[in-house]
């Protein structure tokens, strides 16, 4: 073969070659997915992101922190974000006020939370007369501490004000300066609230109750013109889960970049609250839904004849199990 034929014979291969690499560029997808605190129960997206899982998936995400689950419904619904990591009963109350929010893949049925008060608090019923800090209103932190006063036999707004402190960070803040008395807490957060002299009075996962745990939230009109993305999106996350059971170490370390903290007390909490709360193989659970809706209620007429099975899609997670998603999964991430 002459040198003067091959330049020609680069080019062509250029011409085949170069197609496919335009393609394979153009498939990436990007997207936001939001969450709603610093809390290590929302690190499945995290992991997913850091350790790669959704690029292998063909998608280039983007995580942004917005501040309670109730402002992530609102992003999602105002076209902002197309996938959210965020707490049921937000979720729920977009739902069944009619609005196109669906959970796709939710992890735990056990709440992570801890009813946390001021040193002067000895027990539940010094809490009358006194203030209880939320998230926001028709938060899960709202729900929560309206269930944990309920049993307490204590009415919301009558006997304990319910006052909207925003993300932890701040509730401590509040907490700190006297401005609330008592307020819920995520189990990463409990460790620095107790560093700070508060004490605890009740933990939901104690009540024994079945709770729709947090996960992942679409549109229904999104999941019909995007299933391919949403799928994928989905696969990433269910990959993250099973990495953070069997790589504790190397979770952690993400745990503490998104964190801002090294605290290993708080590290350790994060990292053990996460196994022991969310299974590898999530799955949705109508009594826990039926649980939110209850709860939903006496601020919403349309919770009292809502049916569970209105909120969630469990058609990606059954593909995924007829693929052998799950079994794959097993083999690569084995139980230690």
């Amino acid at each position: 073969m002459s040198r003067k034929c091959l330049p020609t014979l680069v080019l062509i291969s250029t011409l085949f070659v170069l197609p496919t690499v335009i393609h394979a560029a153009q498939t990436v997808t990007s997207l936001r997915l939001l969450y709603p605190s610093f809390a290590g129960s929302w690190g499945t997206a995290w992991i997913a992101k850091e350790a790669g899982y959704f690029s292998n998936e063909g998608l280039d995400v983007e995580l942004i922190r917005v501040g309670g689950s109730t402002r992530m419904v609102a992003a999602l619904l105002g076209g902002s974000a197309p996938i959210i990591q965020a707490g049921a009963s937000a979720a729920l109350a977009a739902t069944a006020a009619g609005a196109d929010v669906v959970i796709i893949g939710s992890t735990g049925t056990v709440s992570p939370f801890r009813l946390m008060a001021r040193a002067e608090i000895k027990q539940p019923s010094d809490l009358k007369g006194k203030k209880a800090g939320i998230t926001t209103f028709g938060s899960t932190s709202d729900q929560i501490v309206r269930m944990a006063l309920k049993h307490f036999n204590l009415e919301p707004n009558k006997d304990v004000a319910l006052i909207a402190g925003g993300p932890d960070a701040e509730r401590l803040g509040a907490m700190s300066a006297g401005k609330i008395d008592a307020s819920f807490f995520n189990l990463s957060t409990a460790p620095i609230a107790r560093k700070m002299g508060f004490v605890d009075l009740l933990q939901i996962a104690d009540l024994g109750v079945e709770v729709q745990g947090n996960g992942l939230a679409t549109s229904r009109a999104y999941l019909k013109t995007n299933r391919d993305t949403v799928k994928n999106a989905m696969k990433g996350y269910l990959e993250a889960i099973h990495f953070i059971h069997a790589n504790k170490a190397e979770a952690q370390k993400v745990f503490a970049k998104y964190m801002r903290t090294n605290d290993p007390e708080v590290l350790e909490t994060s990292y053990q609250n996460y196994v022991k709360t969310i299974p590898r193989k999530p799955a949705f659970t109508p009594k826990g839904i039926q649980f939110i809706l209850d709860m939903l209620a006496p601020q919403m007429p349309q919770a009292k004849t809502a049916k569970p099975e209105q909120f969630f899609d469990a058609s990606l997670m059954n593909e995924l199990e007829k693929e052998g998603f799950f079994v794959e999964m097993a083999k690569r991430y084995p139980a230690k």
